[in-house]
């Protein structure tokens, strides 16, 4: 069932691309026909588990694929994949919708995000290092067609851009990997025996470098501070649908990768680091709160807020390596909470990236000092916007801040100098709240004028997303129940 998951969506985007005569309506309903399947068997994955008491992994599979090198095609499920894996297929159905309208090459786009969809799940379901690194790769590739093949402004730089500083990050990624594997004995890829054996574990400065490698890798990707700069650029010229994926599923590899590979299997190795990840945590929160304030446009604001948000992310599972007068409880509070962050970003992020993407579609602009008093003209797009706009701030009964809360409290008991990061939370309700006031109220700027509010199908797209975080908001504990064996396993491990 996991690899039909996984590899459909391929079939499917090989069928699309080979399909030259195909009408274009067809294609867009193809896509949008395997999101609906994916979503149904995700959800009846689901039903039959997670079991929120099990250990180990569901849904597994072990193939032998490269036997000469200790490398199979390991796939499972635990709780620290399943809530990713389903936000993936969420994520990619909402877009589905949304490009309904699409007339640019559809036929081509659709097989593109199919493709895309497949690395993003094989790399969540991965317990293999190369597996992982495959996954992790092809998923450069495709968003950079992505953001080259259908942006708009500078597309062509920013894909370049994008392209170069992720790839570049893979690269570290892999050295990491190959210094996993030349330290384990028998020599291995697989993630669950590494995890086992942790074969730099007191080994000092080699398990560092190594640690160093594979953090730079996962850092690009997360994107933090100082490695963020690519973010804006792309995010900015990509297309909606592009940046609601990018943000809402692509930037969670880097974060997944801590707790799946970092932290389990360099335990001492992370404790040595975790008050660097800390600083940087801090860092980004506050960096990227600060920088989204100064902006005009409004995705790269969105943008900037990633940085922030996922310093969330990064605050917490760097305490969760600080042993120093720290409760286990404490710790695994963090760690939930960065999982559960993980989701409720890739949720609401998604959704404002979607709503942006109207804006530039009635107006040619992200500019808002050029609108102003939407909520007259476009009463369904303000009440969309709004409600997103206060999801992604934290107001309790939404996800965020589920999420938050549970970062906070893990980390400020385990290192009360995280309180510092509380100071984002703060500077990004400011800047959401002055976002609210210069695109729905006021007088009507010029772009303003004719704007024709969302359609349907922008509405079933952005709509699902924000009642998810809604529910994730008021009845966290069917997701929390998942997250939390695991994330106590985690911290036994990393403790170890």
């Amino acid at each position: 069932m996991l690899s039909l998951v996984v590899f459909l969506p391929l079939v499917v985007a090989v069928v699309l691309a080979l399909a030259r005569g195909l009408p274009d309506a067809v294609a867009r309903w193809t896509w949008l026909a395997l999101s609906v399947v994916e979503v149904v068997l995700v959800a009846a994955m689901w039903l039959r588990g997670p079991e929120p008491a099990a250990g180990g992994l569901q849904f597994e599979e072990h193939v032998r694929w490269l036997p000469t090198v200790g490398s199979s095609y390991h796939v499972g499920l635990d709780g620290l994949s399943w809530p990713l894996l389903a936000l993936t297929v969420v994520v990619f159905a909402a877009c589905s919708v949304h490009s309904l309208g699409e007339q640019r090459r559809p036929r081509q786009q659709a097989a593109l995000f199919c493709f895309l969809q497949t690395t993003c799940l094989g790399l969540f379901a991965a317990q293999d290092l190369i597996l992982f690194f495959v996954f992790f790769d092809l998923s450069i590739v495709g968003m950079y067609f992505v953001i080259a093949g259908w942006g708009h402004g500078d597309a062509a730089r920013s894909a370049l851009k994008f392209f170069l500083y992720t790839f570049l990050g893979s690269l570290a990624l892999l050295v990491g990997f190959i210094g996993l594997y030349l330290a384990a004995e028998p020599h291995t890829f697989d993630i669950v025996e590494l995890t086992r054996a942790a074969p730099l574990q007191g080994q000092g400065w080699a398990g560092n470098l190594v640690l160093g490698a594979i953090l730079l890798g996962l850092a690009v990707k997360t994107p933090t501070f100082p490695f963020h700069t690519w973010l804006p650029p792309a995010h900015t010229d990509a297309p909606s649908v592009g940046s609601a994926v990018l943000a809402g599923v692509l930037l969670k590899m880097g974060t997944y990768g801590f707790v799946r590979i970092a932290m389990p299997v360099l335990p001492d190795a992370w404790r040595a680091w975790a008050w660097v990840v800390l600083a940087v945590g801090i860092v980004s929160v506050l960096h990227g709160a600060l920088v989204a304030l100064a902006q005009t446009d409004l995705k790269r604001m969105v943008a900037y807020t990633s940085v922030n948000h996922m310093g969330y992310v990064v605050l917490a599972v760097g305490a969760a390596g600080i042993l120093a007068d720290s409760t286990e409880q404490a710790r695994q509070v963090a760690v939930v909470g960065a999982v559960t962050q993980m989701v409720s970003h890739g949720l609401i992020t998604a959704a404002l990236f979607l709503l942006a993407g109207v804006l530039h579609d009635r107006a040619g602009t992200y500019d808002m000092g050029s609108f102003g008093g939407l909520a007259r003209p476009a009463p369904r797009y303000a009440a969309l916007f709004a409600v997103a706009a206060f999801a992604s701030l934290g107001l309790p009964g939404f996800s965020g801040f589920i999420a938050e809360f549970q970062v906070f409290t893990g980390s400020i008991a385990t290192a009360p100098v995280a309180a510092i990061a509380l100071l984002g939370i703060l500077v990004t309700a400011a800047l959401f709240l002055r976002a609210i006031q210069r695109l729905l109220t006021g007088e009507a700027g010029e772009s303003s004028r004719g704007f024709r509010d969302v359609r349907t199908a922008e509405v079933w797209s952005v709509g699902p997303l924000l009642v998810l975080s809604l529910l994730i908001g008021v009845f966290p504990a069917p997701l929390l129940e998942v997250v939390e064996p695991a994330a106590a396993e985690l911290v036994d491990l990393v403790g170890r």
